[in-house]
Formats: C-alpha cells, sequence, structure tokens
C-alpha cells in the first residue's frame, strides 16, 4: 500500500505493509529491518491497527529519493494557481449550512 506522511514540512511517499501480530511474532527482525529501510510495518489485532514500526530516522538516500519522486510529482501536476487556498479547496460541496450539497 501506497500512503502520503507529512513530516516536517516534506511530504513522503511511502509503502506500508500490514501484518497480523500472530504473524508478526515469528518475523519480527525481519520487520524490524523492513522499517530501517524505510518501509512503514502496521501490526493489526483482529484487523485493527494497533502498533506502527516505523525508521525514527530516514537515511539520506531514501530521503533524496523520496523528495526525487515528490518533485516529479509537482511537475506532474504543474503550478498551483496563485490564489488556491487547499483549506478551501471543496467549499463547492457543501451548502451554506456545512451539508453536502
Amino acid at each position: 500500500m501506497i500512503f502520503i506522511e507529512l513530516d516536517h514540512q516534506l511530504v513522503h511517499f511511502m509503502r506500508m505493509t500490514h501484518i497480523a501480530i500472530s504473524e508478526a511474532k515469528a518475523q519480527l527482525t525481519e520487520l524490524v529491518r523492513r522499517a530501517e529501510g524505510g518501509e512503514t510495518v502496521v501490526l493489526t489485532r483482529h484487523g485493527q491497527e494497533v502498533v506502527r514500526l516505523a525508521p525514527v530516522k530516514i537515511s539520506p538516500e531514501l530521503r533524496a529519493k523520496r523528495l526525487a519522486a515528490i518533485r516529479a510529482a509537482q511537475a506532474a501536476v504543474g503550478p498551483l494557481p496563485a490564489d488556491f487556498d487547499a483549506a478551501r479547496s471543496h467549499d463547492d460541496l457543501y451548502d451554506e449550512d456545512g451539508l453536502p450539497a
């Protein structure tokens, strides 16, 4: 699974793996290695997320790779209009009472 995470003003595209705690017990060393490599590992109990293993510090190489992916995505989208306000970008979906239009 790919998701986007905001970390100190930098958006990261990250891989995320979900695994049951019962399965993780036998694979802890491998899961920690994957987390050290930049992958986020989410442990689940009865299908519900309970714990996230993530690297404490991201390597400079991984940080550079993520930044390059972000810049490529930004280049594909192009510049946002000068008056763009993300907080108000979906106002047209709601009426004056805040209910779906």
